[in-house]
């Protein structure tokens, strides 16, 4: 008789997983392969729409990531909804079990989400705005620390975060910053939360859309190679709401100009270097987004295997509850 597990919680039971572990969406990361792989595994995979990715590639990941049948998401950014309408209109014909849609204001598309039986998910990087996501009726909040990788706030780190925001707000939790082991989903599991929200722990697996070269870098970095700032983003021109930073791998572009992103703002010439490293794999200048879990990411594996390795917080959480 197989020994029940004691990683049942309400993500499992809404979307049928084996383990409660979302693979974050990681925008030009993580595509309808990675998210059909990690939902395939027993998560709950999700893919990153890009800022201005049509509607047809958003069609095609989706197409991807739902071919098994299995449970999957989609990550949009509140912020370039505006321009490109076409993303959610190409999610709404998808239908995927879940969306995230944060950064700018989601509030809007919450309900036409919810009407379509899409389940909605924001991430809050500060109780309030976990509170504010709870009034507009988001399904599940993501509380969302400063340590993790990719584009948030950086006020509060994750367990302090959820700890409040457990506290604050009456609907589902996950946690996500800093989690990429069985030990991290066993922690936050046991403070309350209903799953984990992980990205870097999945950036060694061949199922991303990262270069050799860049995965290479990710392997190689310790838990002190991030930093966080809004470089990356002035020097692309991009809109990001200037709230929310990025957590990459730090390297020459982001030492050479942090702290000075006004002029950064107006320098062409570095403009140019940057889009010419990320087309050269020059990863001195080109950016790579992480957060301070990559020193954990050891070795290439499979998404599959780093599933299964999160499937091991039941047995860590077995030690505490007298089995």
């Amino acid at each position: 008789m197989k020994e029940e597990t004691m990683l049942r919680t309400w993500l499992t039971d809404r979307f049928g997983l084996d383990v409660p572990l979302v693979g974050a969406p990681m925008a030009g990361v993580s595509d309808g392969r990675l998210a059909a792989a990690v939902s395939a595994a027993g998560g709950l995979g999700m893919f990153g729409v890009p800022a201005t990715a049509p509607a047809s590639w958003v069609a095609q990941q989706a197409a991807v990531a739902g071919a098994s049948g299995r449970p999957y998401g989609v990550g949009l950014m509140a912020w370039t909804l505006p321009d490109h309408p076409g993303q959610l209109d190409a999610v709404l014909e998808a239908r995927p079990a879940l969306v995230s849609i944060s950064y700018g204001d989601y509030a809007p598309y919450v309900e036409p989400l919810r009407r379509a039986g899409i389940a909605v998910a924001t991430q809050a990087g500060t109780t309030a705005e976990a509170r504010a996501a709870e009034r507009a009726g988001v399904d599940v909040i993501v509380a969302r620390g400063g340590e993790g990788g990719g584009h948030g706030r950086d006020e509060v780190s994750t367990l302090p975060l959820l700890q409040g925001v457990l506290d604050e707000v009456g609907g589902p939790v996950l946690a996500a910053g800093g989690i990429a082991t069985a030990r991290g989903l066993a922690a936050v599991l046991a403070a309350g939360a209903e799953g984990a929200w992980v990205g870097t722990a999945f950036l060694g697996c061949a199922e991303t859309t990262l270069s050799g070269p860049a995965r290479e870098r990710v392997l190689a970095t310790g838990e002190t190679g991030t930093a966080y700032g809004r470089v990356f983003d002035i020097a692309q021109r991009l809109a990001w709401p200037p709230e929310y930073g990025g957590r990459a791998l730090r390297n020459a572009f982001f030492d050479r100009w942090h702290g000075r992103e006004e002029r950064l703002a107006t320098d062409e010439a570095a403009r140019a270097d940057l889009e010419a490293a990320r087309g050269e794999g020059d990863f001195d200048t080109a950016y790579i987004y992480a957060g301070q879990a990559v020193g954990l990411v050891r070795g290439q594996r499979t998404a599959a295997d780093v599933v299964a390795a999160f499937g091991a917080a039941d047995k860590l959480l077995r030690r505490f509850g007298g089995s």
